[in-house]
């Protein structure tokens, strides 16, 4: 007599069957090649660049298994407020245009222009800024692992949270 075992074989031993497994980025090094390959992707993300004076303009551009991808424009004078990632970590991209990173650093505050290509990799509890002081506008790319689940906003002169 035939099983359905017999007939169909071990459902265990034909794995072309079962769906692929995501591909998930391990190492810092992988998320950070991931922002450069969705960067070098222009014709991907550039049509959907839009710009707003009144906010920066942000849109979810990818999901994967642990992590998301943002796309983020600034026009100048728009700033992120200092701020961390709760217990996210991230990579951060610059497309095009140049921004202004000022990051809380034992001795003070930091500062580092970021232009096209540039990358910036924090971990949880990175405290920092991201600015746009120049004259045209900016894109960036910005991956969080685990997913953006909150942002703690500080005060500029104040190591605390502001609590509301």
């Amino acid at each position: 007599m035939n099983s359905d075992v017999s007939i169909a074989g071990d459902p265990l031993a034909i794995p072309h069957l079962l769906p692929p497994v995501p591909q998930h980025p391990a190492t810092v090094a992988e998320f950070a090649g991931l922002a450069r390959t969705i960067a070098a992707d222009r014709a991907h993300w550039a049509p959907l660049v839009q710009y707003d004076a009144a906010s920066r303009w942000y849109a979810r551009l990818r999901t994967g298994p642990g992590y998301e991808v943002w796309l983020l424009s600034w026009v100048p004078g728009q700033s992120s407020g200092l701020h961390d990632h709760g217990r996210s970590s991230g990579v951060l991209t610059v497309l095009q245009g140049s921004l202004t990173e000022r990051r809380r650093h034992t001795s003070g505050m930091a500062h580092r222009t970021l232009t096209p290509g540039s990358q910036q990799v924090f971990a949880p509890e990175y405290i920092h800024e991201i600015v746009n002081d120049a004259l045209e506008p900016a894109v960036s790319l910005h991956i969080y692992f685990p997913g953006l689940t909150e942002m703690t906003p500080y005060a500029a002169t104040v190591e605390e949270p502001v609590r509301n």
